[in-house]
């Protein structure tokens, strides 16, 4: 393990980075050969047994090396030699398709404007298409893979740049020269109203519980009634007395 995650062997595999192939790892260097070592750091991790790589393993080749193959300014890195790095050429015959991703809070803007560069001045697209998803993956876990249609994108006069045996460059790709999957279908939330569950009263052998409702009605039907018996007792009484009243008057 020691051997394993020695500054010596770590640096070799650096070199041929920033050195030689940049592109092999999807990444790209500027005029100067500097990249970010975050980005440095997320291509290397996805490296078998170099995945405990972080910024001070690579600030240990500087101290313990006498010669470090690389040099470190602020939050960038380059190599010391870049003479074998690939030139940014003229694309001639670009190969008819070309892969790259976008964050998935993206992909609707994507495709009704097209896509546009990122963290870099120009879209970085691959020739390999799980190249494209590992480099999608370093921002978003769930990237939208796009499918660039390179003779269309040339018919609406997009140039491409080769920078690298895998990478290619481009200032834009308008929306209709690439696939891509659909957005997801918005399901409408259905907003049921509940209805609210009369209270349940708990039930205890042996027990009874008075229904004040029912209670209520039945005292409202007792008083109809006796209000009743009083309007027909005193008709009654009204019928009496004029019957009285008529036998006085006959007498």
């Amino acid at each position: 393990m020691g051997q394993q995650r020695s500054p010596q062997r770590l640096s070799k595999f650096l070199s041929y980075i920033l050195e030689r192939r940049p592109d092999e790892f999807g990444l790209i260097l500027d005029p100067d050969g500097y990249v970010k070592i975050k980005d440095l750091i997320k291509a290397v991790c996805e490296e078998d047994g170099l995945r405990y790589v972080r910024r001070a393993a690579i600030d240990e080749i500087l101290v313990t090396l006498p010669n470090p193959p690389i040099e470190i300014k602020g939050n960038y890195i380059r190599a010391k030699n870049r003479e074998g790095l690939p030139k940014e050429t003229f694309a001639k015959n670009p190969p008819k398709l070309l892969y790259t991703c976008v964050r998935k809070k993206a992909h609707g803007f994507v495709l009704e404007k097209g896509i546009f560069p990122q963290a870099y001045p120009k879209v970085i697209l691959s020739s390999d298409r799980d190249l494209a998803e590992r480099m999608g993956k370093r921002s978003d876990q769930s990237p939208i893979l796009l499918t660039i249609q390179v003779q269309k994108a040339m018919n609406e006069r997009v140039v491409f740049y080769q920078a690298g045996e895998s990478l290619y460059l481009a200032d834009a790709i308008p929306a209709g020269c690439f696939t891509a999957p659909p957005l997801p279908k918005q399901k409408a939330e259905i907003k049921k109203q509940k209805v609210p569950e009369e209270p349940k009263t708990q039930k205890f052998p042996g027990s009874f519980f008075i229904d004040f409702t029912e209670e209520s009605e039945h005292k409202k039907q007792v008083a109809r009634k006796r209000k009743k018996k009083q309007v027909t007792k005193e008709k009654d009484k009204r019928r009496m007395r004029k019957q009285k009243q008529k036998m006085w008057d006959n007498s």
